[in-house]
């Protein structure tokens, strides 16, 4: 029996399974802030819903973003432990490719873009053609993406978005696990596309009191 284990925490939490070419479950939370916290116990959920054991997960395809660190981080570490723990094999993808496959699935347009929420007005997308990603991922303002039908959960946000007719606005973690092992294996390292804010400072700062300027008339 082949079982996959879908992951994405570049904007919401979501994880799904696909049982022999069926997705038995797919689930979603529609929470930025929750990641670490509500992702294993989504997963347990998704699999004792399914009627199946986590140690029977035999793929996982996990979505490496691109999105913010600390949401990207907790999906795939959350991956790797879980094929560590059970031998799976683990596949990371471009988030922004999985909701592309969905869109194809139902129909997307020739030419299209996903886009997805990066905060700072900005957004992060890509072009596909014929299903292709032939741009991207990038991080730009808004206004920056090409005039092209749109789809996913930053769609939305860009001026005179032309949301395309059936064009998702979530990524379907079941569907996910289903396509996943037909997407470009993009390794484990995540799209944060950005700098973190937060970095170890690389100069060390003098502790030591600066001596003071004399200040006067010149002699």
């Amino acid at each position: 029996m082949n079982i996959t284990l879908g992951i994405d925490t570049s904007t919401d939490v979501c994880c799904g399974l696909a049982v022999d070419g069926v997705v038995v479950a797919s689930h979603l939370l529609a929470d930025r802030r929750a990641h670490a916290e509500q992702l294993m116990p989504m997963i347990v959920e998704a699999t004792a819903g399914a009627g199946v054991s986590l140690s029977e997960v035999t793929q996982i395809v996990v979505g490496i973003g691109p999105g913010p660190f600390t949401g990207l981080r907790v999906g795939v570490v959350t991956a790797q432990v879980i094929a560590s723990v059970t031998g799976a094999s683990v596949r990371g993808v471009c988030s922004l490719d999985g909701i592309a496959a969905q869109w194809v699935r139902s129909g997307a347009p020739e030419e299209f873009v996903i886009a997805t929420d990066a905060r700072r007005r900005e957004v992060y997308w890509a072009h596909y053609r014929g299903g292709q990603r032939v741009e991207g991922p990038l991080v730009t303002a808004a206004e920056l993406v090409p005039a092209l039908p749109l789809a996913g959960p930053g769609a939305s946000l860009v001026p005179g978005a032309n949301l395309g007719v059936g064009a998702p606005t979530t990524l379907d973690a079941g569907v996910l696990a289903l396509i996943g092992a037909d997407l470009p294996d993009l390794g484990l390292t995540p799209l944060y596309l950005r700098r973190p804010d937060a970095e170890v400072p690389t100069k060390r700062k003098s502790t030591l009191l600066q001596p003071r300027l004399a200040v006067g008339k010149r002699a």
